[in-house]
């Protein structure tokens, strides 16, 4: 094992053989349908979720881990490591820093030679997987804790998040937007971009058609990372055909120096539903 262990989330949404080749660990986020209770990536797929979803009469629930399932992971990695950079969603959006905290108090009494350091990587899904794995990147290196932090920080300052959501239903039936302006959205067949940057996830811009928001999440991208090598995660809630498609649009115009598809994480994409595309991107320094 690595001298530092990079544990995080699964709202990462890292694709699965990174987390097995870097040895991350991974939290499951809880998902709630009625009376069911499934843990994100271990009792559900990403794509049994949106399956129900689509059935589903009440949107699903979703809950960040709780300070016992963080306590669980220290001390797991504890075993093998002598420190731990545990990397977690924004606190504006999630209680994840909050119990990872209070799980580090709760290590300390058990392990005092064990050094844990918590990062709120301010950005989610894609970004706070590029984020863990330039973490894990650094620790499979054989690195200090500090140098981990440092790397996953550089990552953390240049990655940005865009996706274009299919439908405004979703948010709509969830109470996070007017019904009114979700059944306008759909006349009109205006797909919003969303943005997750800096701690907060908000609408960016909006587009008439999915292929125009398509084409302007390339544009966002060019326009960030200019003519640099660039490291891109394209993330679908249940449209792998279309992923792919973005992809090889995204080969065909950029210098990629790794490009990965997976899952959108089902913790979000509960609230922007199935169809929802977008991309996790950075330029090299």
């Amino acid at each position: 094992m690595n001298r530092v262990a990079v544990v995080t989330d699964s709202i990462a949404c890292l694709p699965k053989e990174l987390v097995e080749r870097y040895g991350i660990y991974i939290i499951p986020i809880t998902i709630n349908f009625g009376d069911e209770i499934y843990r994100d990536g271990i009792d559900i797929t990403p794509s049994e979720v949106y399956r129900l979803l689509r059935k589903a009469k009440k949107l699903p629930t979703t809950s960040s881990p709780p300070p016992g399932a963080y306590l669980e992971a220290y001390r797991q990695l504890s075993q093998h490591s002598d420190s731990i950079l545990c990397i977690t969603m924004p606190q504006q959006i999630s209680m994840g820093f909050d119990s990872a905290q209070q799980a580090r108090e709760l290590m300390k009494a058990e392990r005092p030679g064990i050094l844990i350091e918590i990062l709120d990587c301010q950005t989610a899904a894609g970004g706070q997987g590029f984020v863990t794995l330039a973490a894990a990147q650094a620790a499979s290196s054989g690195t200090d804790l500090g140098q981990v932090l440092e790397a996953a920080q550089r990552v953390m300052r240049r990655v940005d998040v865009v996706a274009a959501m299919d439908t405004l239903y979703y948010l709509a039936k969830g109470g996070r937007v007017p019904r009114a302006a979700a059944w306008i959205a759909s006349i009109l067949s205006i797909k919003p971009i969303l943005g997750i940057r800096g701690g907060d996830i908000g609408l960016r811009e909006r587009a008439r058609t999915k292929p125009k928001a398509l084409k302007r999440l390339l544009e966002i991208m060019r326009e960030e990372v200019g003519q640099k090598p660039v490291h891109v995660i394209v993330f679908h809630s249940d449209v792998l055909d279309e992923a792919e498609r973005l992809k090889d649009q995204i080969l065909a115009q950029f210098d990629c120096v790794e490009i990965f598809i997976t899952d959108f994480t089902p913790t979000m994409g509960v609230h922007t539903g199935p169809g929802t595309l977008g991309i996790a991107f950075y330029g090299e320094d």
